[in-house]
């Protein structure tokens, strides 16, 4: 069964109601989560009216049943690419309630792992994602509360968690001030997820003065989902995220200013997010720090070919326009790759996953 924490009573609320309401949305998030996975995906949506019926509005069920659907096309298009998912685990952490009359808003966030089938040793044994939701209820016939509106809190900028029918957005909630429109995936050959792909030889990574690679995977595994308090959090937040774990591991910071903080050739980090550069935050600009100016990173031409640490970036519209931002946490032992970012918060998503669900992408891929 899912695991849903107590919450307070909001006024207007005994405490059953408020545990009714908790339990409600843990059953519902296992649901959808145990859509994708495999196998018995078929049997959730048949028997999931008559298990719903007194915790779903009719309006929520109805719309509920298609997704369930397209949650298990999902589910069995990745069991064919890698596998798939072989099990669910679903955690409900309340926090504000309100009440006005017959309606009841929630605040919950939802925290998943999704166990992957026949794991090697030493391989992550599941993704998992933290995911804030704002859940509507409203009073029935009976007086009961039910499900009946799931609202997701989080603009997405990165691939969203597999139980959400949702693509990621173009968010302006960090600064970005491109410096020229990037060749359509630059920096990385078209990639099918195959299996040959996989094998292709590894170049070895050079050493770097003062850079700790293993710091980097540490910071990245450490603050996926829960941040650094140390840090302020941007409505798009992948690349903020990736450059604490660069800072991390040893990339020493620029000299940089208000006035300067447009400059690409700049990165650093400041009290203030006027006093931050565009390149610590800007997914496109970060490219052109890295890459281009500071030569800290070197492009590789197979997103197959990078190792734990290295950085993946993606342009989903391919328009030349880089949106999002991923640190690779581990390389499988039969060369899947593992990665982790902000944006929706996740942890050890495979790429092959990835790749399946965005095949028209433009991926840039860094040997930090």
């Amino acid at each position: 069964m899912p695991a849903a924490h107590a919450a307070p009573a909001p006024v207007g609320l005994s405490s059953d109601e408020t545990a009714q309401m908790v339990d409600t949305a843990a059953f519902y998030f296992q649901k959808r989560a145990q859509a994708v996975t495999v196998p018995g995906t078929q049997a959730q949506t048949s028997t999931l009216a008559a298990s719903g019926d007194d915790r779903i509005s009719k309006r929520r069920l109805w719309e509920l049943r298609k997704e369930m659907l397209a949650l298990q096309q999902q589910g069995e298009q990745l069991q064919g690419v890698n596998g798939g998912y072989s099990n669910a685990e679903v955690e409900v952490t309340p926090g504000e309630m309100v009440v006005n009359g017959e309606t009841a808003t929630v605040e919950v966030t939802e925290d998943a792992r999704l166990y992957y089938p026949n794991v090697p040793e030493g391989d992550p044994e599941y993704e998992e994602y933290s995911l804030p939701h704002t859940l509507t209820f409203t009073k029935g016939t009976d007086g009961g509360w039910l499900l009946d509106e799931d609202k997701v809190q989080t603009d997405l900028t990165g691939p969203g968690p597999v139980t959400q029918l949702t693509d990621p957005t173009e968010v302006a909630a960090s600064d970005s001030d491109p410096e020229g429109q990037l060749d359509v995936g630059s920096g990385t050959a078209p990639a099918t997820g195959t299996d040959g792909d996989k094998d292709t030889a590894i170049a070895t990574r050079a050493v770097n003065a003062g850079y700790n690679y293993g710091k980097m995977i540490s910071y990245a595994n450490k603050y996926w989902r829960n941040d650094n308090d140390d840090y302020r959090v941007y409505g798009s937040d992948c690349t903020n995220f990736i450059s604490q774990a660069m800072l991390a591991g040893g990339w020493k910071t620029t000299a940089g200013s208000f006035s300067s903080r447009k400059d690409n050739k700049k990165w650093f980090y400041g009290t203030f997010a006027t006093t931050t550069s565009y390149t610590w935050a800007g997914a496109e600009n970060w490219y052109w720090f890295a890459v281009k100016h500071s030569k800290r990173t070197k492009s590789l031409n197979s997103v197959w070919k990078l190792l734990a640490s290295d950085v993946l970036q993606a342009d989903w519209k391919r328009d030349g326009v880089i949106d999002h931002t991923m640190i690779v946490t581990k390389r499988g032992s039969d060369g899947e790759i593992y990665l982790t970012y902000h944006t929706p918060s996740k942890h050890n998503v495979k790429l092959s996953t990835i790749l399946a669900k965005y095949p028209n992408a433009a991926w840039y891929a860094h040997r930090t």
